[in-house]
């Protein structure tokens, strides 16, 4: 999993894609680590919404992460859905947990999952997350869409790395 959330732990504001909150920790550092992900990815992992908004942002953007989010195969997971349009991606409508650890087993690199807090909350119940990236931005935004929610299954961790960053975030590593 890869997200940025706020100290008071939302991954958006109240409304969809109200990200503004990024713009606090973004700057050469995290675009390096996004580059580093990105590199080590055999699969993007979306659901629905996320995949819709990403599509539509990354299909039409320029640069190094764009050629990679572009480049890299991508899982959507959605029983909505009647396509997934965006260049080399795959729309899977069911068994999301049973097709994460098939893919898992045969994989060589990692699978980045990026918001989509309800496939997340799948994921966290079904103990498939290996590890946790969390981008911390330095906001409390006192409302907004958790990343964790209430009654998901309890899990205990292990930090294995933090990266300070300069403008006051951290991105935390934390693995089973």
């Amino acid at each position: 999993m890869w997200n940025i959330m706020t100290l008071d732990g939302y991954f958006e504001g109240d409304q969809k894609w109200d990200l503004s909150f990024h713009d606090l920790v973004w700057g050469p550092e995290l675009e390096q680590f996004s580059l580093d992900q990105l590199h080590a990815a055999d699969y993007l992992v979306f659901g629905r919404v996320t995949y819709e908004g990403m599509a539509d942002y990354w299909s039409k953007a320029t640069g190094q992460i764009a050629d990679l989010m572009n480049s890299i195969p991508k899982l959507v997971f959605s029983r909505t859905l009647t396509s997934a349009d965006w260049n080399n991606s795959t729309l899977i409508r069911e068994n999301a947990s049973a097709e994460i650890s098939r893919l898992k087993a045969e994989g060589e690199k990692g699978m980045y999952l990026f918001g989509s807090a309800d496939l997340a909350e799948t994921f966290i119940n079904d103990h498939l997350f290996d590890e946790y990236r969390i981008g911390v931005a330095p906001v409390i935004l006192g409302s907004g869409t958790p990343l964790f929610r209430h009654g998901i299954a309890s899990e205990n961790l292990s930090l294995t790395a933090s990266q300070p960053l300069q403008k006051g975030g951290i991105v935390l590593k934390y693995s089973k």
